[in-house]
């Protein structure tokens, strides 16, 4: 597992504090959380959606994976 805000891999217990965007739902995740990759994000006055390469899209409308 990883942060998706900031990369780091993570394990069961950590309690890591998220961004109080992200809290809101306003801030998109910038990295997988299933591998670590980067993703491909686009923002949109409605919401947003993220792409990883390998595990699909994810967005702000139904958040979650497609």
């Amino acid at each position: 597992m990883f942060d998706p805000f900031t990369g780091a891999a993570t394990t069961a217990g950590d309690t890591a504090e998220l961004p109080a965007a992200a809290r809101l739902g306003l801030e998109p995740p910038r990295y997988c959380a299933r591998c670590g990759r980067r993703m491909i994000v686009q923002i949109a006055p409605d919401g947003w959606w993220a792409r990883c390469s390998r595990h699909g899209t994810i967005d702000s409308w139904r958040d979650e994976e497609r």
